[in-house]
């Protein structure tokens, strides 16, 4: 009954799905353990917001990063909303994961404290597919995942044992960064490289060549249109401008699959 409750009042914050795992289904060999964030952790709640199609296929990146953007904004919200309603109406004790990454060595903002994919599969969500991201029944790999961790007892969901992926290699082919060319590994800076292009390390790039630069040299960097995306990309948070290998993969369910014009027109080079 708890479980149901809490289920509703997430899918009425929008999350198209919600799933439970217990602690100890949740596997994540490279993140931390969940007890060193919330002493007496015992279980999750994992929500998924599904990516708008239209802006996830639009050609101009700016519109799908609107779209990522906001879900990811909700996201956030959610998950503090989530928090407290576990520690207010079930006398829990709540944290949400995994915002904001740790930019600091090792991990450089390369790792979260919790493996969102692997939350989202512990709690019965889906299965990993070629391009190591979570395929759910419904939303295919069109979903975006937040979680809250917990002191209370909840079970895991069945886990979800459809095979999901079907191996059509769409994903590997159409990456432009060839991150996913080793199979059941993501090459992590080869693909930021390409999904954020102005991110921390193009960021990092320009302010040594601008240091080193004489002055008439600065004065044209500074109105190069990189140093005006990279502006904006300074307080707008994380831009992605890829996302082929999600848009590219069949959405199951009743939304359909995707159509093979959609297939070409996300694989094609720009």
């Amino acid at each position: 009954m708890e479980k149901e409750a809490i289920r509703e009042y997430a899918r009425g914050l929008g999350a198209d799905v919600v799933g439970f795992a217990a602690a100890g289904d949740y596997r994540s060999a490279r993140t931390p353990g969940l007890a060193t964030i919330l002493p007496g952790v015992q279980s999750m709640v994992v929500l998924g917001y599904r990516e708008i199609d239209g802006a996830l296929d639009s050609a101009n990146m700016r519109t799908a990063m609107s779209s990522r953007m906001a879900v990811m904004d909700l996201a956030k919200r959610n998950v503090y909303l989530l928090a407290r309603r576990l520690e207010d109406n079930f006398n829990g004790k709540a944290a949400p994961a995994s915002y904001p990454l740790d930019m600091g060595h090792p991990n450089m903002g390369l790792l979260t404290d919790v493996s969102l994919r692997h939350a989202a599969v512990a709690a019965g969500l889906g299965i990993f597919g070629r391009h190591n991201l979570v395929i759910n029944p419904r939303h295919g790999s069109r979903l975006i995942f937040s979680a809250v961790i917990c002191d209370l007892p909840f079970a895991s969901d069945p886990p979800c044992e459809e095979d999901l992926c079907t191996e059509c290699g769409l994903c590997v082919e159409s990456c432009p960064a060839r991150a996913l060319d080793e199979e059941g590994k993501t090459a992590d800076l080869k693909c930021l490289k390409v999904s954020q292009p102005f991110g921390i390390g193009r960021a990092m790039g320009y302010v040594k060549n601008l240091m080193a630069a004489e002055h008439d040299e600065r004065k044209k960097l500074l109105s190069d249109p990189l140093f005006l995306q990279l502006y904006q990309a300074s307080f707008i948070g994380f831009q992605y401008n890829c996302f082929r290998c999600i848009a590219v993969g069949p959405v199951s369910g009743p939304r359909g699959h995707v159509p093979e014009a959609r297939r070409d027109r996300n694989m094609s080079p720009e």
